[in-house]
């Protein structure tokens, strides 16, 4: 089999998360597959670097210099199921493009709307870093760790999946969507013991700044996860500009447009764009109407 078609059936099941499953299916692909193993077998080193943006016509400022690759939001991979409606910025389930595996150690972006009452039936991770982040509607959250929650809004929930958890999620709602994203990321250190993490927001600390929603360190701001990354959510008003210094050398920043427009490093993005850049230490972001971002500051390096 060439390394295409292999690519292509290993994502076909890599999201065996469909309502419906029942618990003995799902131990059962728990037990033969791994989540890690068989997402990080998929995946390269697949970016496009496009040309340096100058942003200042005298000179080069080294310090925004880099690399970068532009997905627009029409470019996404969609699955509508009916009662899901998901977009994927990178290659899920049937969506399949070996341009677009994965930013660094961001392995999965899907943005996600679930119908009233529907949801994900009880299904297994392991060895994987899962952010949800509600942006309308209630998520409500079981796993086999014994937590039960709803996130709305303003909160953000990770989820260390190490040796294995079990978790359903399902719109809390009969009468109304539920919007969120979902993020996965390779960890640092593998097979961890499993653990929940949900904070709340406080709702005027990212105006006109970027506030930092998760880090490496529990004693920081935000959830935090086994991998050496960042997240900021930044809620701007038409006319702000913004720098952002990233945090680690070997780190780059995946920025994904929520509402409205900007401008980051001379690239003008819109709604549900995503645009990635690396090799370079800070990034410079103008908002060209009322907008709301999310940045990924994460490590380009898998190993």
């Amino acid at each position: 089999m060439d390394r295409k078609k292999f690519l292509k059936r290993s994502l076909l099941g890599a999201a065996g998360m469909l309502a419906g499953n029942t618990l003995a299916t799902a131990e059962q692909t728990q037990q033969q597959v791994s989540t890690y193993d068989k997402l990080m077998e998929q995946v390269g080193f697949n970016h496009l670097p496009n040309e340096v943006v100058e942003t200042d016509s005298n000179h080069l400022n080294q310090k925004i210099m880099g690399k970068s690759v532009l997905h627009k939001a029409t470019t996404r991979g969609r699955a509508n199921h009916g009662w899901l409606d998901s977009h994927h910025s990178f290659s899920f389930a049937n969506y399949y493009n070996p341009e677009r595996m994965n930013f660094g150690v961001i392995r999965v972006l899907n943005d996600d709307v679930v119908a009233g009452g529907k949801g994900f039936g009880r299904h297994p991770h392991d060895n994987m870093e899962i952010i949800s982040i509600p942006l309308a509607g209630g998520l409500e959250h079981k796993d086999s760790m014994g937590n039960v929650a709803v996130i709305k809004e303003g909160d953000v929930q990770a989820m260390s999946a190490g040796t294995g958890i079990f978790h359903s999620e399902y719109n809390q709602h009969e009468a109304e969507e539920v919007r969120f994203l979902q993020i996965w990321l390779f960890p640092n250190k593998k097979n961890v013991e499993p653990r929940y993490d949900q904070i709340t927001l406080a709702r005027q600390a990212s105006k006109n700044k970027f506030q930092q929603i998760l880090s490496p360190n529990q004693a920081d701001e935000g959830v935090w996860i086994h991998q050496n990354a960042w997240f900021q959510l930044g809620d701007f008003s038409a006319g702000h500009q913004e720098s952002y210094q990233i945090k680690a050398k070997d780190n780059g920043v995946y920025a994904f447009i929520l509402e409205g427009e900007v401008t980051i490093n001379g690239q003008k993005l819109s709604k549900r764009d995503g645009y990635g850049l690396w090799e370079l230490e800070t990034i410079e972001v103008v908002a060209d109407s009322d907008a709301k971002v999310l940045l990924m500051d994460v490590p380009m390096n898998l190993s």
